[in-house]
């Protein structure tokens, strides 16, 4: 596993993998209906780690739904891997708030989901199952849950279950990851704890990465760069690159330029 020396710059990341150009976003009539969000305009590079902050109904989560095809804009072109998105795209995987696992399948059974009904690898499942088994083992034993491969959901910690749903969100080896407040529903220590695995999955799998959060110290801890959106209709107001090399640790969310880093950007939201 690859990681960088203590003291070293970030890593940079490839050419513009997610373009997102004067994008605007409606919810219902087109003329009438709810803008979530105005003229937005970002790219991220392959292999980039943002995360998204701003208030509630700031249209977060909406961007996450026009990067993947949920969505299409009501104004502008949103651009992944050089093509645009006009449909539900298949190279991406997604956790939510709800890790979502069903409940009659069993932890492994559930990570292995992804690969049961996304192509190519559908097509394969039976043929290759023992390898997407032992990839889908070796992401467990990467988030301490081996040995709970045979368990069921409710017979996991809510923290085991969020760890097991970023292990199906990348068990299919996608090249963009979307996780929309994937540790908003755990207590402040299960999720301390979980972004530093977070960052450990994405060192090693290197995927661009979207991250919708409220929590602040969580974007300054995980991201590359920090976007601030403002209250509804959602406008791109800052763009913050973060400075810190990584593996990034624990101990340096109350070092005082981290502090601040994390003050400055609750300003500029609570200024909006």
């Amino acid at each position: 596993m690859e990681v960088s020396e203590p003291n070293a710059p970030p890593p940079k990341a490839g050419a513009n993998f997610v373009q997102i150009e004067d994008v605007s976003l409606r919810y219902g009539d087109s003329s009438s209906g709810t803008l979530a969000i105005e003229g937005a305009t970002l790219s991220i590079a392959d292999g980039e780690f943002i995360a998204v902050v701003g208030p509630s109904g700031c249209g977060k989560s909406s961007l996450l739904k026009l990067v993947s095809g949920l969505h299409p804009p009501a104004e502008g072109v949103v651009r992944v891997g050089g093509k645009m998105v006009d449909r539900p795209i298949d190279i991406c995987g997604i956790a939510f708030q709800n890790s979502t696992l069903l409940p009659w399948r069993t932890t492994l059974e559930n990570v292995l989901l992804p690969l049961e009904i996304v192509q190519p690898y559908a097509s394969n499942f039976r043929k290759n199952k023992a390898e997407y088994e032992a990839r889908a083992r070796e992401l467990l034993a990467a988030v301490s849950l081996a040995g709970f491969e045979d368990r069921y959901p409710w017979e996991l910690s809510g923290g085991m279950q969020q760890r097991a749903s970023l292990c199906r969100a990348l068990i299919h080896k996608p090249k963009l990851l979307l996780l929309d407040e994937p540790f908003g529903a755990l207590d402040a220590f299960t999720r301390e704890d979980l972004w530093t695995i977070l960052q450990d999955l994405c060192i090693r799998e290197r995927p661009t990465v979207i991250l919708v959060t409220h929590e602040l110290r969580e974007a300054v801890f995980l991201a590359d760069t920090v976007y601030v959106v403002s209250p509804r209709p959602g406008k791109i107001l800052r763009r913050e690159e973060v400075p810190y090399a990584r593996p990034r640790t624990y101990e340096m969310t109350f070092e005082s330029d981290f502090v601040d880093l994390v003050h400055s950007l609750r300003e500029s939201i609570q200024r909006n």
